[in-house]
């Protein structure tokens, strides 16, 4: 109950505290060098900024707050204000949604997850690797709530089939319960980095730089980064989950395999529509990886999102077997979209292009000067480490909204590369353990009984100083490498 006051008292702290800053920033902000325009944007953004954080009102409704204010107070005008609420990355999200709708609808992401699952084998700690194997895989192509949301269950049947079990040890249910609830969420959150539309931070940061500079990150060129490091982050989280800690004491708990086969059978044989779902999956995912090198000599003005929106609109048009005398997906099941999500790239995309209109962005920059003298890889660290820490309390959206219009003007200051500061702080945005409340499969997995707070904390703070140093490694050394930039140097040529 006092929890419950305590979050109703920070929501009414939060409530007054926006428009207040708002005012005394509008009122008597005014340094040298700070247009009046670029006075508005700032003060809105704060204004925005502590609504989102203290989510005073949903995050969604706040993220409507610039078509009110940028108007209003002369910062941005209406039309393009409500354009960045059109823009390409939110209708590249729309179609990848509408994909992701089709296949829970005919319950392919189950077998999927089940199958995989089933060719690992019998040992806990294969079956806590099938589990995060499944559940990252799915968490590249459709949303991390979904996916924790439907692994729970099939996580929670294989606990209860070993409490059950008489040849279990005593306990030791209780130990893989805790182990296989964090693998799900953990490895949620990191298959979502490893695409495009894994995960909202990253289609924010390619939309503030198309914004901001014109330049487009394509799905393949992040699919290059954002894989290999999933992959790296998610084997080091199996070996700290089931090595570190937790220890088991039975090494193979019988059952198990029965469960998942149980479950298997009960989907029965592959049904025609999860075979034409998986081919539309299947081949959106090529075009989408083949984009840029094959199709564009073919059809110049193709691109990631036209690709999404061919493949929403194709499972609108293919029917779904003879018996069941409907379309694979209809629009009662498509209207529920994550809409609020979508207001929330609007909204962020807003914030950019007012950031970069109205000069705010270049008067951050100037302001910037005493971070000239930090060497890169350490500003990095401090960023990733910041922004990891402050997503275990604000969502990672709102999180990569706010800062990543802040992050450009910076690059230019102290004669970086933009992608080195912008990038490494969106992956962190979807690396936080700790909290429930820092990411929905965090929430999901705690809601099942088997975790207390100090277990996600106990379990999840290493998880996070794990992530940072891997982040700001992968991010300093690798990353240049993979998209061809030297990080010491800003492009001059992006200047606009």
């Amino acid at each position: 109950m006092s929890e419950v006051k305590q979050g109703n008292n920070s929501k009414i702290f939060g409530l007054l505290l926006g428009p207040a800053l708002f005012l005394l920033t509008i009122l008597f902000f005014h340094p040298p060098g700070l247009s009046e325009s670029a006075n508005a944007v700032l003060a809105c953004t704060l204004w925005i900024a502590v609504w989102w954080i203290t989510e005073a009102i949903p995050i969604a409704v706040t993220s409507l707050l610039p078509v009110i204010l940028f108007p209003l107070t002369g910062g941005l005008s209406l039309v393009d204000t409500t354009a960045s609420y059109g823009h390409k990355y939110v209708f590249l999200y729309i179609g990848g949604f509408m994909l992701a709708i089709a296949i829970e609808r005919w319950d392919l992401h189950k077998r999927i997850a089940l199958t995989i699952i089933n060719l690992i084998g019998t040992n806990i700690k294969s079956i806590i690797l099938g589990f995060m194997l499944a559940t990252a895989f799915l968490s590249m192509w459709i949303s991390n709530t979904a996916t924790s949301v439907m692994m729970l269950p099939i996580a929670m049947a294989i606990v209860a089939q070993l409490k059950d079990n008489p040849d279990t040890i005593e306990d030791e249910n209780q130990i893989f319960g805790k182990a296989l609830m964090l693998a799900v969420a953990y490895s949620a959150s990191i298959g979502g980095v490893s695409t495009l539309i894994g995960t909202p931070p990253n289609l924010i940061l390619a939309g503030i730089v198309e914004e901001i500079y014109g330049i487009e990150i394509t799905f393949y060129q992040w699919l290059k980064f954002g894989f290999p490091i999933s992959v790296i982050l998610l084997a080091i989280c199996w070996k700290y989950l089931t090595s570190i800690a937790f220890s088991f004491k039975q090494k193979s708990f019988p059952g198990g395999k029965e469960e998942i086969k149980r479950q298997l059978s009960n989907l029965g044989k592959i049904s025609f529509e999860e075979k034409v779902v998986f081919g539309v999956f299947c081949t959106t995912a090529i075009a989408w990886i083949c984009r840029s090198y094959v199709l564009n000599k073919f059809i110049p003005a193709i691109d990631d999102t036209i690709i999404a929106m061919i493949a929403g609109m194709v499972l609108f048009i293919l029917p779904a077997s003879k018996e069941k005398n409907r379309k694979i997906i209809n629009w009662e099941e498509a209207v529920k979209l994550p809409w609020g999500i979508l207001l929330l790239f609007g909204g962020g995309l807003a914030i950019a292009s007012g950031f970069k209109s109205s000069g705010l962005a270049n008067w951050i920059g100037s302001q910037m000067t005493l971070l000239e003298g930090v060497s890169l890889i350490m500003l990095l660290f401090i960023i990733v480490a910041a922004v990891n820490f402050l997503t275990e309390i604000t969502s990672n959206l709102a999180t990569a909204a706010m800062l990543l219009p802040i992050l450009a003007p910076l690059a230019v200051t102290i004669d970086v590369h933009p992608y080195i500061l912008m990038v490494g702080t969106t992956v962190a945005a979807s690396c936080a353990f700790m909290l429930p409340v820092a990411t929905p499969p965090n929430a999901v997995v705690f809601g099942s009984g088997y975790l207390r707070i100090p277990d996600m904390v106990k379990a999840g703070i290493w998880m996070n100083l794990i992530s940072i140093v891997l982040i700001v490694l992968f991010t300093y050394f690798v990353l240049p490498a993979l998209w061809d930039f030297d990080p010491g140097v800003y492009p001059l040529d992006w200047i606009k």
